[in-house]
């Protein structure tokens, strides 16, 4: 079986974009990785159901967005729209195929923006900005860094890595935003992404700069998160710099997997039956800077890409131990920092 991966990059050093590399099950190795879509700063990406269209945040010579693209006969991604309305490059995007909407995060400015795809372009229908700041160096202000929907579809999530905050948004078929709900975590945290639980009332919030791991319970009367517990993603004996990025949960919602960098690892958690998590290892991710990540469609593989060394890493997964075992590293990407199917 073949896996197609999609890979997002800073466009800093060697990258040109968007890259692609397809998995083989049968051999368990990653092809070379070959661009698709040329694109500034296409630092996260998605794609619609049956990934014709490719989305990006991007930056462009005249401000900064989001842009479309449509793949071609021969796998390549031609740009089609573009809106570039905000001043710095967001860092999440998120779609809503059924109403043709894209959300996007921005962390520079601090705020989230919602855009509408129609047969003329991408318009921005609303821009909501946020305030406030919290004790860490890296939270002088709001610093939007993630933005999706609830599982049942009902409310948009924010995190907010400046205000150590969740908001709640309900969305119009309009994209109109209207805060319903805010959950604030412990001072310091960063909340930077989460996932949900296969349950779809259990989140698993990722806390950049405490590099802990939130677990909460969503209400979706009314769009609110409460705490439950957290965990350390890093070891005590790790005294030095560490910054918690990616964070997934398998298929069968058994274990929970996250990456540091700095510490350079994927730990991995069990999940018990009251969805709180206990430790099962660290894995060395076999690379610098493991800032995004992500399990295949079959679960049985895991991939890594690395921001400084510019890399992938493959790894096998134990679906009854959730443990990783290595299969392959250094295949080369260049300042690979989104992996996506």
């Amino acid at each position: 079986m073949l896996h197609t991966l999609y890979l997002g990059s800073y466009t800093k050093r060697e990258s040109k974009g968007v890259h692609q590399t397809i998995l083989d099950t049968d051999k368990k190795e990653l092809s070379a990785v070959q661009l698709i879509a040329e694109v500034n700063s296409p630092t996260y990406i998605t794609l619609n159901s049956d990934k014709s269209s490719l989305y990006t945040v991007s930056k462009e010579e005249e401000g900064a967005g989001l842009t479309a693209f449509t793949r071609q006969e021969d796998g390549q991604y031609k740009r089609r729209y573009s809106n570039t309305t905000e001043e710095n490059t967001p860092c999440y995007i998120a779609l809503d195929e059924e109403n043709n909407l894209l959300f996007t995060a921005s962390y520079h400015d601090g705020y989230v923006s919602v855009y509408k795809e129609t047969k003329s372009g991408i318009e921005l229908t609303d821009r909501v900005q946020h305030v406030g700041s919290s004790v860490h160096e890296n939270q002088d202000g709001p610093h939007v860094h993630y933005t999706d929907y609830t599982p049942d579809k009902k409310y948009l999530l924010v995190c907010d890595l400046g205000t150590d905050a969740v908001y709640s948004y309900s969305v119009s078929q309009q994209g109109k935003l209207k805060e319903v709900a805010r959950y604030q975590t412990k001072p310091g945290s960063g909340p930077r992404h989460l996932v949900f639980h296969p349950n779809g009332h259990t989140a698993y919030l990722l806390d950049e700069l405490s590099s802990e791991v939130e677990v909460l319970e969503y209400q979706s009367e009314d769009g609110s998160l409460t705490y439950q517990s957290r965990i350390s993603m890093i070891p005590d004996s790790h005294t030095d710099f560490n910054s918690g990025a990616a964070i997934r949960v398998s298929a069968d919602g058994k274990f929970v997997y996250a990456s540091n960098r700095g510490h350079n690892s994927i730990v991995v958690y069990k999940v018990a039956d009251d969805f709180s998590l206990s430790l099962v290892e660290y894995k060395p991710s076999e690379g610098d800077f493991p800032r995004d990540f992500n399990l295949t469609p079959d679960q049985v593989f895991l991939v890594v890409g690395h921001q400084n060394s510019d890399q992938l890493t493959l790894f096998g997964r134990d679906d009854e131990t959730g443990k990783l075992n290595l299969l392959q590293k250094d295949v080369y990407a260049p300042e690979c920092v989104c992996v996506t199917y």
